[in-house]
């Protein structure tokens, strides 16, 4: 069945968001956070070693534990994307090279994982009511790396 002119709105709209989600924290903008997830949105970063609260509290715990990357990237793809209404579901692939000064040399490490969102529209367009991110895979992650508190 062909998607109605709302639908493919609502699918560009909701990539943009996810888009400019990895686009804040690749730029380390952890305020412009508050245009892509909801003031209530609970965020779950625990299942790769990171935090588990509100939105305030996961920008503050961006800001402590981001500072020990020198770079890395948050690219996403294959949104699957269950929209009812004024609510949706996504499930989307990310793969996270991060580059960390380990004893003066570069350091490399990739993360894959997916984001598990529910997402709400709210008069200022679609925002994540709840993120959870699932781990699929991590590859050269230095075992005594640790997030500060």
């Amino acid at each position: 069945m062909p998607l109605s002119l709302q639908e493919i709105s609502d699918r560009i709209e909701i990539q943009e968001l996810l888009v400019r989600y990895s686009h804040c924290i690749d730029t380390r903008n952890f305020d412009g956070l508050d245009d892509v997830f909801t003031p209530d949105a609970h965020i779950d970063y625990t299942a790769l070693g990171g935090s588990k609260g509100t939105l305030a509290e996961t920008k503050a715990f961006l800001g402590r534990s981001m500072v020990m990357f020198k770079s890395f990237q948050h690219m996403i793809a294959n949104t699957v994307l269950e929209i009812d209404g004024d609510r949706a579901r996504a499930r989307t692939i990310c793969h996270n090279p991060m580059v960390m000064d380990r004893n003066g040399k570069e350091h490399v490490f990739v993360c894959g994982l997916w984001y598990v969102d529910e997402l709400v529209r709210t008069k200022a367009g679609w925002r994540i009511a709840q993120r959870v991110e699932e781990r699929c895979y991590v590859e050269n992650m230095p075992s005594d790396l640790r997030p500060p508190v």
